[in-house]
Formats: structure tokens, sequence, C-alpha cells
């Protein structure tokens, strides 16, 4: 049993783990109800799903199809390599880490394959499925709007992809296409479960991976010495949800963004830049120094670059932390592909 995180995404083996049987030896393989039922419970949570099972793909599929079950599985791996691999691949497309996985098979071989090339997943027996919904790991905190809606928006992020790729021109005239809305505001208090969950679930796009509960999420929105900002988005094809959280601590002469972060969902949609030029904009309108924590680990470094390109400079570094201080002299303009309202 790999080390224990709270889970994002549930991948499942097939025969005799989801339904009962082999498919390949007979069609008429019988779901189980309890493998329906978690499904069901863990999307509602916010935990997506995935599949990694060597088997036939266009059986299983079409049984899955059958089931009425297709839409729950994000980048189902049904194939003959192995699981190890499927999964990784599974990883690599949603873009979360594998720590954050769990891996279902009634087979221990394939369990302990899984464990053996990725010792952070956490392995389960199918024999344990009816009581997986009750282990705490599966359990968040809080379920959002957004926990909700998340599969809902991967699967919205899949056709976005397609698009894209298919997409002949410059980066700015594909994502001005896209029609993006992105809101900024200060955080209400209907925003804090959500922000708490930013906090807890966002690793890679996160400049100081400091963590904050909710009650101190609400003293920081009813604070005047700190500023709690909530980043929404959405496009033509719906939304993103709130996918960017920052965390600025005001005193008289300088403001300090303690906590950056966003979802990977947005890495590629400008949204860091976005975010970084309104508090610029808003630190130089009210005659302060910008400077913001920076703290380096093994994920972050897309965070940093984002700094440096938005004019940070370092000007103080204790082991893996440092402090950084914008040149708030030169603003450039708001990305002209997308509306931003902002509200603080």
């Amino acid at each position: 049993m790999g080390k224990e995180h709270f889970i994002k995404c549930l991948v499942w083996d097939l025969d005799n783990t989801l339904w009962d049987g082999t498919i390949v030896e007979d069609f008429n393989v019988k779901i189980r109800p309890e493998a329906i039922k978690l499904i069901k419970t863990l999307d509602e949570r916010g935990i997506l799903q995935s599949i990694a099972s060597k088997n036939d793909a266009d059986l299983a599929l079409k049984k899955l199809d059958e089931f009425g079950l297709t839409e729950y599985f994000l980048f189902p791996q049904i194939n003959w390599g192995p699981k190890s691999e499927s999964i990784k691949k599974i990883a690599t497309d949603i873009n979360i880490g594998l720590d954050t996985f769990a891996f279902i098979d009634d087979q221990a071989y394939e369990r302990e394959e899984v464990a053996y090339h990725h010792p952070q997943i956490l392995t389960i027996d199918a024999a344990d499925l009816e009581s997986i919904s009750d282990m705490p790991v599966m359990i968040p905190r809080f379920v959002t709007q957004d926990s909700k809606m998340r599969r809902s928006m991967y699967q919205s992020d899949i056709k976005r992809k397609e698009i894209e790729e298919s997409y002949e021109g410059a980066q700015d005239e594909f994502l001005a296409t896209l029609e993006m809305n992105l809101t900024i505001a200060r955080a209400k208090s209907e925003d804090l479960k959500r922000a708490e969950e930013l906090t807890q679930r966002t690793n890679q796009l996160n400049t100081t991976a400091y963590t904050f509960d909710y009650d101190e999420l609400e003293v920081f929105s009813r604070s005047d010495d700190h500023l709690l900002l909530v980043a929404e988005l959405t496009d033509k094809f719906g939304t993103y949800g709130k996918i960017g959280l920052v965390l600025v601590e005001k005193h008289v002469e300088v403001w300090t963004v303690k906590l950056l972060l966003m979802s990977c969902r947005v890495m590629s949609r400008g949204v860091g830049t976005a975010l970084i030029t309104t508090i610029r904009r808003v630190a130089k309108e009210n005659g302060v120094r910008l400077v913001a924590e920076f703290i380096t680990n093994d994920r972050n470094r897309m965070m940093y670059i984002t700094y440096k390109f938005n004019q940070f400079r370092e000007i103080e570094k204790r082991d893996n932390w440092s402090l950084l201080e914008n040149d708030l002299s030169t603003i450039p303009p708001l990305p002209s592909y997308m509306k931003i309202e902002c509200d603080i």
C-alpha cells in the first residue's frame, strides 16, 4: 500500500473488479452494484476516475457504454501493456501527481507491479471495494460546487485541447477564439471552502505551498491587513470554476504576496500573468512596494518562471525561501485575448 495522500484519481481494473467475470471469455459480465455506487459517490466528491485494464479495448468500451458508465472515466487505458505504464499515461494526461492516485485491482500481481514502479500510489484489493468510500483519503473536508463539476470541467478541457491541436495560427489568436472571461474579486464567505480546497490540492502552480484551513481564510477575508482574492475563469465551452487564489499581506509601505496559486488546467491560458498584472496595478495605485515570497520545491519551478517573466527579481534568499521584489515602473497591459473583470 502506497503513501497516504488525499486521493484525486481512482484508477479501476475491469475484469473481476468493476464487473464479475472476464469479458473476453463471456461478454455478458455482471456489473457489481457496489462498484456503481462507489463510482457515483466519488464523482460527487470531485474525485476523478479512470481505467487501467489489460483487455480488448473495443469489447470493454462497448460494455462500459452498455452499463452507462463511459462518461465517468477520463483517459481510460485499455490495452495489453503494463498497468504501471497505463497509470503513468493517465497522470500525464490529467496533469496531476502520481502521489494523488489510487489503483484498485483484484490481482495481487497487478497491484505489486504498479506499487513497484510507483510506490507513491495507493493500491487497493478489489475485495475491499465496499470500504473504499469510507477511507479517510477518499473523503474531502468539503464538497464544493467546483468539486461536483470537476469531471465535466476536465471533459470540457479535452474538447478545448482537441480544438487547440487542430488550430492553425498563433497562440494568442487561438486564445482569443475561446472568449475567456476572468473574474478577480475579494473572497466572499461562499468562496472559502473552495479556497481551502485550492490550497490543499494545488501543488504544481503554487508559489509557496502554504496551506490554510477555512477558519484561517475567513480571518484573512475579513482582515484590513490582508487581501484575499479568488479568480474564476469561463469561456465559450463553459466554466473552469474557481481556479486561482492570491493572499497579500498589506503594510503601510510594502505589500507581500504570501501565496499565489492556480489550477494546472489553466497553465497555458495566461491567467498567471493576468493575476500578477492586476496585483501590480493595485499596488502601484496604493503607492506601495510589491514583494513576493517564494518557496522552491520539486514541482513549482513554473511559478518561479512566471514571477521572473513578470519582472520580479530576487532580493533575499535563505535555503529554499526567497523574497522577490517587483518593478512597478512599467506595467504592461492586460492580455487582450481575455475579458478581465476586477472587483478589489
